[in-house]
């Protein structure tokens, strides 16, 4: 069982221990739940960087990255550095978050967030806009075409946009359906978690121009997106960078002012 497997196993047994404490009726009440849509995709199509930092404490690939940073200042910090959105780990056990975190960052500021998790029921959807997150990742390595044709539906029921992340061509096929704002590549291969940025330029010609095209993982250069963007791509999604330094909010305005400034 590799670790994607692993992580999709335990994250069953947690859903169903969530569902049976917090009832669907409870998450609908929150304050959050009736907020209007706060579009990503609106927003990487605006922006002349693209940026969706990310609130990552530590990984399986790469164990601690950063634990000592609250999550209110890294939003803010974020928000301040002109970053399009913020993409917040959810997953407590393999990285360190919690949906505490997604509540902590939007009440700090206004921009899209992105739940990050690994998505496999309507039910987490129901939690991601309870606690004020505006955009759901799908991951087409854990799902069938099926359970992301209804996810991404019911997604956009409750004024969520979709985030799809592929790995290979296989996934990508699978995937494409009206019910998509973004297509994300994830250039880390989840069973391997080798890197590389090849696989976004590989799938770039076939991601349809409907959608947002967004590159994921290993981005750690102003280059490296310029040399993205010659391929169609919006959005670039950059955590690890960031998250690593003492200020990760510093870190995203000098990258932006970086990329942004005349070549």
């Amino acid at each position: 069982m590799n670790i994607l497997d692993k992580i999709v196993a335990d994250k069953r047994i947690e859903n169903s221990l969530r569902k049976s404490l917090i009832p669907i009726k409870q998450l609908e009440k929150s304050v959050l739940f009736e907020r209007p849509e706060n579009s990503l995709a609106k927003a990487l199509k605006n922006s002349s960087a693209g940026i969706i930092a990310e609130h990552k404490r530590r990984s399986p690939s790469k164990s601690e990255i950063n634990q000592g940073l609250n999550v209110q200042d890294v939003a803010t910090g974020y928000e301040n550095a002109g970053v399009c959105g913020m993409s917040v780990l959810t997953d407590a056990k393999y990285f360190g978050g919690s949906l505490d975190d997604l509540l902590l960052a939007r009440a700090a500021t206004k921009f899209p967030l992105l739940r990050k998790e690994f998505i496999i029921d309507e039910y987490q959807l129901l939690e991601a806009k309870a606690y004020g997150a505006d955009v759901i990742l799908l991951i087409a390595a854990i799902l069938t075409r099926e359970e992301i044709k209804n996810l991404s539906q019911f997604a956009k029921s409750l004024r969520l946009n979709v985030l799809l992340e592929v790995h290979d061509e296989a996934e990508l096929q699978k995937a494409i359906m009206p019910s998509l704002d973004m297509l994300g590549v994830n250039n880390r291969n989840l069973k391997t978690f080798d890197v590389s940025l090849e696989t976004s330029k590989a799938l770039s010609k076939l991601i349809p121009d409907d959608f947002v095209k967004v590159s994921e993982s290993g981005i750690s250069s102003i280059e490296a997106i310029r040399d993205l963007k010659e391929y169609g791509y919006q959005g670039f999604l950059i955590g690890e960078n960031f998250m690593k330094t003492d200020h990760p909010g510093e870190s995203a305005k000098n990258f932006i002012d970086g990329l942004t400034s005349k070549v």
